[in-house]
This record gives C-alpha cells, structure tokens and sequence, in this order.
C-alpha cells in the first residue's frame, strides 16, 4: 500500500511539473501570431519591419495591477518606440469569465487613455498559453534577429514595485532593453510577474 502511495504522489509530481514548465524561456524563439486589434484590424509581429524588437505585454481592462502599471506601460512605449522597441498589448482574459475585458470595453480603454499602441484581443487564449502568461501584465522583451524572427530575452514584470512608480528601484524591461542596445546580456533576464492570474475560459 505504502508502494501504491509512493508511486502515485511521484506521478503527481510529474505531472505538475509538466504543467508549469509549459511557455517560452529565455532564449526561446517566440512564433509569430494574428490577433485583432481594437480598431478591427489584424495585427502581427512581422508588421514591425523597422523594429529591433518589441515589448509584448499581456495586460487587461479590469485587473488593478494591470491600472496601477498603465501609464508605465504608455510610458514604455512612448519612450521606446522611437529606439526600435515598441510595446504590443494583449488582452488573454475570457470576457465570458470578466465582463470589464470584453472587446468593446478594450476599446472605450484605449480610446479614452489615447493608446498609442495596439491593444488586441487573444480570443482563443492561444497566444497566451504558447508565451506561458500566467498574469496581468505580464512581459516579455523580445528581439529581433537577423532573419526577422524573435528571440524572448527577459520574462516577468515591469520593475520592482506596482504600488508606487516613484519608489521603483530596479526597472527589469528598460533595463532590458538597454542591455540588448549594447549588445550586453540581459540581467536580471527573468522576474516574477506580480499581477492578477488570467481568466481562462471555463471547460
């Protein structure tokens, strides 16, 4: 009996660490995706012919975290866009599941915070499953090679503390991308992202 126990929590175990190590590493090449944007359009990263690579956030309407990071989101791609990094936006939440991250309220969002980025909709979830996004925001830099595909370069948050912008210490995405400029690697490469969990459509 004790055998039966032994091997049944071993199998446990094999399977919980089969599903968190589900997602992209650094490291990894990151496909490519077509999601639809707020203004109705599909959007891709092979449309960014001139970047050098792209801060792709996983965020939503709702989640308090995701509010307390949006003008530092806006900020990234206000001050980045112009050095080749521009951020791309995604909503993963299942709008059944949060009525606030429907399509239609993305749009009254963006519209009334003036975006300068797309916000698109991962209707499927499938974008959010093959990064490995677990909550809002959550980050991941890329950079672009030489044959135009991506490479993931640093996962997780946006610096070191949601509550309070002017207390930041350690900015993990700028710092990021200012390694990737100079050619220098990226430390820290990963951090923990501090968010609200994903709202995954209910089987």
């Amino acid at each position: 009996m004790k055998k039966i126990s032994t091997l049944f929590a071993a199998a446990v175990l094999v399977l919980f660490a089969a599903f968190t190590e589900g997602g992209y590493k650094v490291g990894d090449k990151a496909a490519d995706f077509k999601l639809k944007n707020i203004d109705n359009k599909m959007v891709a990263m092979a449309d960014y012919k001139d970047a050098k690579g792209i801060i792709l956030v996983f965020t939503c309407n709702h989640c308090p975290f995701a509010k307390k990071y949006e003008s530092r989101i806006m900020d990234l791609d206000k001050n980045y866009k112009p050095k080749g990094f521009p951020v791309v936006a995604i909503s993963p939440n299942d709008p059944t599941v949060e009525p606030d991250d429907s399509f239609e309220n993305m749009q009254k969002l963006a519209k009334t915070k003036g975006y300068t980025f797309p916000y698109l909709m991962d209707e499927t979830q499938n974008v959010a499953k093959e990064y490995g996004a677990t909550k809002t925001p959550h980050v991941y830099v890329l950079e672009k090679q030489k044959n135009a595909s991506y490479v993931v370069k640093y996962i997780g948050a946006i610096d070191d503390n949601c509550e309070d912008a002017s207390a930041v210490k350690e900015k993990y995405v700028e710092n990021a991308i200012a390694n990737i400029l100079a050619g220098k690697p990226v430390t820290p490469d990963f951090t923990k992202a501090i968010g609200c969990g994903i709202k995954w459509k209910k089987s």
